[in-house]
């Protein structure tokens, strides 16, 4: 969503809410890439869903200094459901299994295209892919990419008008299709296109 062919998609009042929405989706993608102890990962998650709950209750009480925090208190003040978000990635970081981990990576993009302003279901195939990429254990994500390869394209009334959704969803679509390997100049044509005129 941050990638400015995305984002100019979005309308201009939505930009910065939605520019702070997807820094926390990266700032925990990242805090799952990189734990090395559950427990020290739980630790953090929780951090951050204390906080979610914060912004929506106590935005006031909030600590000073984390600059994604304050973006976040700025623009989703009194709105809920940003937990939702840290507890999807703990489900990740919690998966003993492959199905475990399908239905964290599934969860976790239907939540973030929720919290985007559009139909949950759109974000099947994007966490899919997301999932893929937080993998460790290869073969675990050769699965979960094969799944968003294997997932029909959902119908365009799904992402209710929201274009930059229905950008994410094919871009992840086009890199699940090329086996994860990415294609530079094609992906950068299809966002032209699908910003262009939406298809």
């Amino acid at each position: 969503m941050r990638d400015p062919r995305v984002m100019v998609a979005v309308p201009r009042e939505r930009r910065a809410a939605m520019t702070a929405l997807w820094g926390l989706a990266a700032r925990l993608t990242k805090l799952l890439i990189d734990a090395r102890e559950p427990l020290i990962g739980q630790i953090k998650l929780a951090w951050w869903r204390d906080m979610a709950g914060m912004i929506a209750a106590d935005p006031g009480g909030l600590p000073k200094g984390e600059p994604l925090l304050a973006e976040l208190a700025a623009t989703w003040e009194g709105q809920g459901g940003l937990d939702a978000l840290v507890d999807a990635a703990e489900a990740m970081l919690l998966a003993e299994t492959a199905d475990d981990r399908r239905a964290a990576s599934e969860s976790f993009g239907m939540r973030l295209f929720a919290l985007s302003g559009g139909d949950a279901g759109g974000g099947r195939r994007w966490g899919w892919l997301w999932g893929a990429g937080v993998e460790k254990d290869d073969p675990v994500a050769r699965r979960l990419l094969a799944d968003a390869k294997a997932c029909d394209a959902p119908r365009r009334d799904v992402f209710s008008g929201n274009r930059a959704l229905l950008m994410l969803d094919r871009w992840a679509g086009a890199i699940a299709q090329s086996d994860g390997e990415r294609r530079w100049r094609g992906e950068g044509w299809l966002l032209f296109r699908l910003g262009l005129i939406g298809r």
